[in-house]
């Protein structure tokens, strides 16, 4: 093909025998490839990173001075505890979301704020899910007989549970437990109790994904020439299973995430979570609710953010699952 001047591509035919040349692809570049291919994923991707590095600059913002969740702007009240001036509760080029009615606060800032709040107690529960559920799925399914009998009971008996009518019950006396041992305010302990309880109630749904996918996985060959070479369970589990299982846990990950941050956000709408003046999702909707008339705009902003960082979850998931998946039906 020199005299031409055309390059063949690699996979065109080999010049010294004339075969064709397949070249193979890794599983990350295959999924790469689908995922380039489906435009709404990427933009849910950008979404959720944009939402993601948001709530880790929150902090810096506030220290900075940049938003302010916690100041009062009582000038730009009709008064003391009235309602802002001006149109859409105060939307101006310094408050771009307008400012609480009553307080003054600026509403874009508390919503920053607020991102920082539901995105750690959703990211940490998250963590206590997949390390349990990870765990327990891979010893359950491995093992099989009595100890898978024993985990599935254990699972049906947490999944007996209702997890908000949990929440709701424990909240008080779990909170207070928590806050007399950790010797601080009643924020850190509520996020905490929201942490571990949320954790606890989700690992179930993940340990049976990664039970089913270890039940298929350990009858392969290279389970069996671990076993056969003298391999100790921790390897077999940790080091032969845990590379495979890559897919499901980082789909679920992306799925159970923005369920998380609902959760949270109605824990505090219903008066269990996150406390006012500490900005979260939960209670700026739940304080909202009281001027969705007379002030719409101050219940508007907040939820359509919130709904826009929900949206965006669940759609990174489905891309995801759709682009892991090597029996989804592609063009």
């Amino acid at each position: 093909m020199a005299e031409t001047g055309v390059v063949e591509p690699r996979e065109a035919v080999d010049a010294r025998d004339g075969a064709v040349e397949i070249i193979g692809r890794t599983p990350w570049q295959i999924t790469r490839s689908r995922l380039v291919r489906d435009k709404g994923t990427l933009v849910a991707l950008g979404a959720a990173i944009f939402f993601i590095l948001l709530a880790l600059v929150a902090p810096l913002l506030t220290h900075f001075g940049i938003i302010d969740p916690y100041g009062s702007h009582t000038d730009l009240l009709g008064g003391l505890g009235s309602l802002p001036t001006g149109p859409m509760g105060g939307v101006s080029a310094q408050h771009w979301m307008g400012v609480e009615p009553g307080t003054g606060r600026d509403i874009l800032s508390r919503v920053i704020a607020g991102l920082t709040v539901s995105l750690v107690v959703a990211t940490l529960a998250v963590l206590v899910s997949v390390v349990i559920g990870t765990i327990i799925g891979i010893v359950s399914g491995t093992a099989g007989g009595r100890v898978d009998w024993f985990f599935s009971r254990v699972i049906d008996f947490v999944l007996s549970f209702p997890q908000t009518l949990m929440l709701i019950a424990l909240s008080t006396i779990v909170i207070d437990i928590l806050q007399a041992a950790m010797g601080t305010d009643r924020t850190p302990a509520s996020m905490v109790f929201m942490i571990l309880v949320m954790g606890f109630f989700g690992w179930p749904y993940f340990a049976r994904i990664i039970r089913g996918q270890v039940l298929s996985l350990k009858e392969r060959e290279f389970i069996e020439a671990a076993k056969s070479l003298g391999a100790s369970p921790r390897r077999i589990y940790f080091k032969e299973l845990l590379p495979h299982l890559w897919a499901p846990i980082l789909v679920y990950t992306t799925l159970i995430m923005p369920q998380n941050i609902a959760t949270e956000a109605a824990l505090g709408f219903l008066g269990v979570g996150i406390q006012a003046p500490t900005p979260s999702f939960g209670s700026i909707l739940n304080d909202s609710v009281h001027y969705a008339t007379s002030d719409p705009a101050y219940f508007i902003f907040p939820g359509v953010t919130l709904f826009l960082v929900v949206l965006s979850f669940n759609l990174l998931g489905d891309g995801l699952r759709d682009a892991l998946d090597p029996k989804a039906d592609r063009q």
